[in-house]
């Protein structure tokens, strides 16, 4: 449980509506100001260093570690240096919006128009991708099959090292950078890599300085004084050297990670494997006498750390990206370089945190193989029985081999962690683009059908012909996101977060530029479960019962169910013809040929950092506004219903038989394709999981899970009473934590389509 002190820090995350914070956009507006005509690099090296000296600090009175990106908790960062149009259209709706509200004072909003927005028209990231985007890509995202994403904010989506960090300290790496430049005095990566490592050091020193102070007011002899010293004496240590305990390995991963916040504000920056390079500091800290409540306490301070940054997304964009999936995914679990079991006593220890904080971040991930032993397997199933849809599962035995497969080395690939939501990378040695764009294979259904309205001789036909629109549109998304791709290369280069991947010191060049071990894009293809709902019925009805023409079937469609004996034959599409996810193999293997086809078309495609296109299938919450680009399909949906969600997950309320005939039907896919992520939700009645037994019978599920070669999976744990309570009476349940997609939020901060979707998934037993 919480201690008293954490309960204040939890309690004070919540305790005023959250703000637009225009902090960030001012200063590197500030330092844009003084660089013009500089290379962009060293332009971006400076900002952040001007970000880091003006940005204004702020204490908890409570807590042991220090480190805050906003005046006040769950602030919204904007960034006009990517884009400055959504932000000036929203100005006014940030309160009211239907998802992730704001509030913004008059006189922010007056210096956005006046000083923010003039000064930033016409020269951000957006501005760059519009002016060298193709017509073709553009008719393309008009079509709605496909939306290039990153366009008008920073890409995160990434693993720095922190176990460099941990064991040279930021000195030694200062040391390195600067040696580099020595002996390429020109080199600007290296140039503004030691001005961004000089300003983190100094940004640390600023910490400390103001602690020091602090503790000066409060009387360094009073309780709290004692702590101040402690934290400056800590602060005072990271600034340049290695960690030594776990204090100083959570104080500077925190630090770390907030400064490439500063960077570049942008999501999922993630966390990794911290039972791995956390392991050492936690013993030494054991060995050194500290008790487990004090540790368990710290840990807390972390957890609650990454509960006070959120992210504001434009309203399009809030509902692909609902309820703050702020993306600080920690992993836990799976196995070493040699392949052998690599969890131990932290790993159960940082889930076991979950039961403490009750808050969505961080995002909580477990690796399994089959190795695992079973007192983790345990704790994870006990924390999944909590309710909070945490952790979330990943499968070694596929996920390995899905890396490997790509080309990485299978050490690298032994070592994958998450970041985000459900995508998959290699710590510290990749940067994937893994969120640049969703794929409407859905959408391509319907255009195909639009485009033939004479139909086809054959069912065979007709899945060519759908075949041959995914071709058509997967190369223009492919055009597409390397141009944003090439973007960020000219706007918004990170030279310190590059600092932190392998190989971008020993290349010289940021990762923008190619500087990673491993350069992929990841894309993800959504709608396959309804793509295969809806091919069942029209090979079925069309082109073996013939019971309805294929004309008399389009036409059906375009009035949306609307005509005289439409419904009847709704109801038979939805109830007499088999889905997904009831381990019927020929709705199945419909699945798996297309999102086979997806995946082995979009790894065609090169990227400009010399990487490859690799393919993922999940959804965040965009199967609610990509199904909103879709008319009604013979598999029952109407006209603009959302999609299946999850993005392997079978179409909500059309999963009959039950949960394991759902991991039977998944099991069939091609899943060692999507090396880029997929995302299996699973609901499952409270009762179902309760006592000794419940805790058996999940355990018994995950490793059904694995060995059926399954990517991931994640639980809702609650009961639609419960769900529909918190809708109609929000001030009840404002601790609600549920499943969204690869994250977990508040249902009350939810806009009620999402609500909508969660309650209606099926609710299973066991």
């Amino acid at each position: 449980m919480l201690t008293e002190r954490t309960r204040h820090i939890k309690e004070g995350l919540f305790a005023r509506p959250r703000q637009v914070d225009l902090e960030r956009a001012t200063l590197i507006t500030q330092s844009y100001q003084q660089t013009e005509g500089e290379p962009v690099t060293l332009r971006r090296a400076k900002a952040l260093r001007h970000i880091l000296e003006n940005h204004k600090i702020v204490l908890d009175d409570y807590d042991l570690l220090v480190g805050n990106r906003t005046a006040t908790p769950r602030a919204g960062v904007v960034s006009p240096e990517m884009s400055p149009y959504w932000i000036l259209d929203e100005l006014d709706k940030f309160p009211t919006r239907p998802q992730d509200t704001f509030e913004m004072s008059e006189e922010d909003k007056q210096y956005y128009r006046e000083v923010l927005y003039p000064y930033w028209k016409g020269h951000s990231l957006n501005d760059w991708y519009t002016s060298h985007c193709p017509e073709d890509v553009k008719a393309a995202e008009a079509d709605k099959v496909f939306a290039v994403a990153q366009t008008d904010k920073g890409q995160g989506h990434i693993i720095p090292d922190y176990k460099m960090a941990l064991e040279l300290g930021f000195g030694k790496i200062l040391n390195d950078c600067q040696a580099r430049l020595d002996a390429q005095p020109d080199n600007e990566f290296y140039q503004a890599a030691v001005i961004c490592v000089t300003a983190a050091i100094a940004y640390v020193r600023r910490y400390e300085a103001i602690v020091r102070e602090r503790a000066a007011q409060v009387g360094e002899e009073s309780e709290r004084g004692r702590e101040l010293l402690k934290m400056a004496e800590v602060l005072s240590h990271v600034a340049t050297e290695p960690a030594r305990d776990l204090y100083d390995a959570l104080q500077l991963t925190w630090l770390l990670s907030l400064v490439l916040q500063h960077e570049s504000n942008a999501s999922s920056i993630s966390l990794g494997r911290m039972d791995q390079y956390l392991w050492p500091y936690y013993q030494a800290s054991l060995k050194n006498g500290a008790s487990d409540a004090q540790i368990r306490e710290l840990l807390q301070c972390f957890y609650l750390k990454c509960n006070t940054v959120v992210f504001l997304r434009s309203t399009a964009s809030a509902e692909f990206f609902g309820g703050f999936p702020t993306g600080y995914n920690l992993v836990v679990g799976g196995v070493d370089e040699k392949g052998e079991d690599a969890s131990n006593d932290l790993s159960c220890l940082l889930l076991d945190l979950q039961q403490d904080t009750r808050l969505p971040q961080p995002n909580l991930s477990l690796r399994i193989h089959a190795g695992t032993p079973d007192r983790l397997l345990d704790t994870a199933c006990r924390i999944i029985r909590l309710g909070d849809g945490i952790p979330q599962c990943f499968n070694d035995e596929v996920n390995v081999e899905a890396f490997v497969r790509r080309g990485i080395s299978v050490e690298d690939a032994r070592d994958y962690a998450v970041v985000g939501c459900v995508e998959l990378s290699i710590p510290g040695r990749m940067y994937g683009l893994h969120d640049i764009s969703m794929f409407n294979i859905l959408k391509c259904f319907e255009i195909c059908l639009r485009e033939h309205p004479e139909g086809f001789a054959s069912f065979e036909g007709l899945e060519q012909g759908i075949r041959e629109v995914m071709s058509r549109y997967i190369a223009l998304m492919a055009k597409g996101c390397n141009v944003c791709d090439l973007a960020h290369r000219a706007m918004a280069p990170t030279p310190l977060l590059s600092v932190f991947v392998h190989d971008s010191l020993q290349k010289g060049l940021d990762i923008t530029q190619g500087g990673a071990r491993y350069n992929p894009s990841g894309v993800q293809g959504v709608g396959t479960a309804n793509l295969a709902d809806s091919l069942e019925v029209m090979r079925k009805a069309v082109f073996e019962e013939k019971s309805i023409s294929y004309p008399e079937l389009l036409a059906m469609l375009e009035r949306d169910w609307q005509g005289e004996g439409d419904e009847l034959w709704r109801q038979r599409f939805v109830n007499r013809y088999p889905k997904y996810g009831n381990d019927v193999d020929e709705v199945d293997n419909l699945s798996a040929d297309f999102l086979r086809f997806y995946g082995e078309q979009v790894e065609k495609y090169e990227n400009p950092r010399g990487g490859h296109f690799q393919p993922g299938s999940y959804t965040v919450s965009a199967h609610i506004p990509l199904g909103r680009a879709v008319g009604a399909t013979p598999d029952g949906r109407r006209a603009g219903e959302q999609l299946a969600d999850g993005g392997l997950s079978p179409m909500v309320g059309r999963d009959k038989n039950g949960p394991t005939a759902s991991l039977a039907s998944v099991g069939k896919l091609d899943n060692v394709l999507d090396s880029n992520g997929s995302l299996l939700n699973v609901k499952f009645s409270p009762s179902t999981l309760a006592g000794e037994g419940g805790i058996r019978k999940l355990s018994a599920y995950l490793r059904s899970f694995s060995r059926l070669g399954i990517q991931h999976i994640q639980f809702n744990v609650v009961d639609r009473a419960t769900l529909l309570d918190a809708q109609a009476h929000p001030e009840r349940h404002q601790d609600l934590i549920v499943r969204v997609a690869g994250y977990s939020a508040m249902f009350v901060e939810l806009a009620k389509g999402v609500q909508d979707d969660i309650i209606n998934r099926t609710e299973n037993v066991l």
